[in-house]
């Protein structure tokens, strides 16, 4: 059978030199406690660990912090729903992790809590909400320096100062096991002012007026919009609202917007203005007329597209030799051509026609991109 040691604090200011950087912030005591498992028990503890793990531990420093009397190993392991062999590598990763974790022994049994003088602080969030925090702060990275991606970033800052120093390095240790990298995404670093411009309105009810430019033409002009909603899709932030120009509702990439206003008016949205009615329709950003779409891919796409929810009107249907029918409802035909084209000899539209001979066209140019037509004169030389 083999023992595990007991381990006490040391010094406060050895826990500066730790947070600086050093190794081990607890020293060995002498005393050592009975393990079942007859193996060595302590060493680096690895900070990778699943959810399971996750937040058994967090149950288990609750445990611990609630218990000035100390927990018998046999009670923790009951709670936690475990082993006590898994109690004693959790107790093991927790003082590795900076917890004053300390034991002692009556009558034959040995009890675990934190030192006296360790304060867990207010802690009103299961560790599935903290993961889920600093997921959302990976999530919104690719808006960095702009109001969204700094005010989760402040919030969590808040959070974390809460904890304490200990569950506040613990907790940032098990998140870098979840990481989100997003895609590819505009900068809008530089758009900070205009976002927060669009965000008042947005809440005041506030008429603004802008310098944009259009995407096709690229020719910029002054417009007046009512902003309904600041909306963020693949990668992009945009602003729907009622156009003064067109007199009609209209999406509009903050990316474009060269200068902006409010112009002191305010408005009040249409009550039968419906956003997500707005929205449903489009396969991406343009809002269009919804229009029946089938589109067949070749078993090398299969997977790949069947794991994915492409639309809410969806329907996949699995072809002969491995394939699948995708089946939609959707608007957006120039997004649906480069969508589609993404693909390329790995789908084919099958409906509607129009989209069918746009996607047709673009592959034809693509081929003469690719292989252009032999030049007169060397045509000449092989006569």
């Amino acid at each position: 059978m083999s023992r595990v040691a007991k381990y006490a604090p040391v010094p406060p200011h050895s826990w500066r030199a730790y947070a600086a950087g050093a190794t081990e912030p607890w020293q060995f005591t002498g005393e050592v406690l009975p393990t079942p498992d007859g193996r060595a028990p302590h060493g680096r503890y690895n900070a990778g660990v699943r959810g399971d793990q996750l937040a058994r531990q967090w149950q288990l420093i609750q445990r611990l912090a609630k218990s000035r009397a100390g927990v018998a190993l046999a009670e923790l392991a009951a709670e936690l729903g475990c082993v006590r062999r898994t109690v004693y590598r959790d107790l093991d990763a927790l003082m590795f992790a900076g917890f004053p974790v300390v034991s002692e022994k009556r009558d034959g049994r040995a009890y675990y809590r934190f030192l006296d003088s360790f304060r867990l602080g207010d802690v009103p969030f299961t560790p599935d909400e903290i993961l889920a925090l600093a997921f959302s702060e990976d999530l919104l990275r690719s808006l960095e320096g702009t109001v969204f991606h700094d005010s989760i970033r402040s919030a969590l800052a808040k959070i974390r100062a809460g904890l304490g120093p200990e569950l506040s390095e613990y907790l940032a240790r098990l998140a870098g096991s979840f990481r989100v990298l997003p895609g590819p995404h505009k900068n809008y670093s530089r758009f900070r002012d205009t976002i927060q411009t669009l965000n008042d309105a947005v809440l005041e009810r506030a008429t603004v007026r802008m310098r944009y430019r259009t995407g096709r033409t690229g020719a910029v002009a002054t417009r007046e919009l009512d902003p309904y909603r600041v909306w963020y899709r693949s990668g992009g932030l945009y602003v729907v609202g009622l156009d003064y120009k067109s007199g009609e509702v209209r999406t509009f990439a903050v990316e474009r917007i060269r200068e902006i206003e409010t112009s002191g008016e305010r408005f009040a949205a249409p009550d039968d203005f419906d956003f997500d009615a707005y929205i449903g329709s489009s396969f991406g950003v343009i809002a269009e007329p919804a229009i029946p779409v089938r589109i067949r891919f070749d078993k090398n796409w299969a997977t790949y597209v069947g794991e994915r929810n492409w639309h809410p009107s969806q329907q996949l249907t699995p072809e002969p030799g491995g394939g699948v029918l995708l089946s939609m409802e959707v608007g957006g035909a120039s997004e649906l051509r480069s969508w589609v084209l993404s693909f390329g000899p790995g789908a084919e539209v099958l409906e509607p026609d129009s989209l069918r001979r746009d996607v047709i066209a673009s592959l034809e140019a693509a081929a003469k991109r690719y292989h252009p037509p032999r030049s007169r004169k060397r045509a000449d030389r092989r006569e």
